[in-house]
């Protein structure tokens, strides 16, 4: 919903192939195959260097082309549902690559990873540890575990997507792992094989990584201390990609990130080290296509109303979030609008006081960096259509 960032947008639009796209219905999610598969090739590139290991976040985007794509490249994935281990065991995730987090398991999305012989569960209380215990005992079976520890980090991000302080709903604080250890030394059908970390989303300051890993550090001397050697560290995902300017910047500077790990992380002989990113890997190659159903002249402004709404893309209604918008239609010299969709909701917002190229009715918006927590995030209220999906490759 902010205004245009001044300094660091690039002016230059997003590829688009206009002429097919005017066909097609819209609202539609549009994915650039070629951008996520040089995303992935950059992801790759790095994580061989070091030996890492990398679980795309499903929670990103679960569209079933997508998580093909990624199951096929070698990712292995990271859950936080029943039904997301389902989406990534039938995309061809190998249940030896999926972990299962969430704060908030149910029995039965346990007992659905217990089955499926999942490689880990990223355990976030005491109480889930002693169910998941009580459940694999019922089966005869040892769930592997990693304890998600919170390091009390700030990621200096949104305060929604926020999760590595002491006070909130997700993991264990570090106060409670004496507890912990003691409560596991009673649990037989768990193995603690690591532990695992998450600090946020949308992290762009790399140097919260620094001192992320540096709590990494403090706390597996400690476990050391205790005569516990942790076969893998999970440092989760968090980081951010370019919203203002996805044309200038289309991958994350996946190179520093990872350098930043291997420079700083004191990890033991053989100790593995795993990552959970998600948004940096898919949301640069998609973008929601909306049309402009009308442009309403107010006393002050001029409002470009869409055919998407909230519905479709909720980031900014939600988050207050900034997607850069392309008229990708017009040429015209440029006008200010308000950008807003047609759902009965006064957060219905995609932009304020937004410079578009002067913008009719019939013209294609393209709002750009929305192949994370996009199509996944889409619902139906007002009784709406889900938007469509359409590839690069295959439009």
């Amino acid at each position: 919903m902010n205004n245009n960032p001044t300094l660091s947008e690039a002016k230059d639009k997003g590829c688009f192939p206009i002429e097919k796209i005017k066909k097609l219905d819209t609202p539609f999610y549009y994915y650039d195959m070629d951008v996520l598969k040089k995303t992935v090739k950059a992801v790759k590139n790095e994580i061989k260097n070091y030996g890492y290991i990398e679980h795309y976040a499903v929670k990103a985007n679960a569209n079933k082309r997508i998580l093909e794509f990624l199951a096929a490249e070698g990712f292995g994935a990271d859950c936080v549902s029943g039904n997301e281990v389902k989406a990534a065991v039938n995309a061809g995730f190998p249940a030896s690559k999926i972990v299962l987090a969430g704060v908030g398991k149910t029995d039965k999305e346990i007992n659905l990873a217990l089955d499926l012989n999942i490689f880990c569960f990223n355990v976030e209380s005491l109480p889930e540890l002693e169910i998941i215990n009580s459940l694999a005992a019922k089966k005869g079976k040892q769930a592997q575990i990693a304890l998600r520890i919170n390091p009390n980090v700030d990621a200096h991000t949104h305060e929604y997507i926020t999760t590595g302080l002491n006070e909130n709903k997700f993991g264990f604080a570090i106060s409670q792992l004496a507890e912990t250890l003691n409560k596991l030394s009673y649990l037989k059908n768990v193995k603690l094989i690591g532990i695992h970390f998450h600090i946020g989303s949308q992290i762009e300051e790399l140097e919260v990584f620094e001192r992320l890993c540096i709590k990494v550090n403090e706390i597996l001397g400690w476990f050391e201390d205790r005569g516990i050697k942790l076969e893998h560290v999970n440092v989760g995902g968090g980081l951010g990609v370019d919203y203002a300017d996805p044309n200038g910047h289309p991958i994350s500077d996946f190179k520093h990130f990872f350098e930043i790990y291997h420079k700083n992380l004191k990890l033991s002989e053989g100790q593995l080290l795993h990552f959970e990113l998600g948004r940096s890997i898919v949301a640069q190659c998609g973008s929601l296509i909306s049309k402009v159903t009308y442009v309403k002249e107010g006393e002050t402004k001029k409002f470009a109303i869409v055919d998407a709404g909230m519905t479709d893309l909720i980031r900014p209604a939600l988050y207050q979030a900034y997607h850069k918008i392309e008229n990708i239609s017009s040429e015209l010299p440029e006008e200010k609008y308000d950008v807003v969709g047609p759902i009965c909701e006064s957060s219905d917002v995609f932009a304020k006081d937004y410079t578009l190229n002067k913008t009719q009715r019939g013209d294609l918006l393209a709002l750009r960096t929305a192949g994370a927590y996009g199509e996944i995030m889409a619902s139906q209220y007002n009784c709406r259509e889900l938007p469509k999906v359409y590839f690069s490759d295959k439009i």
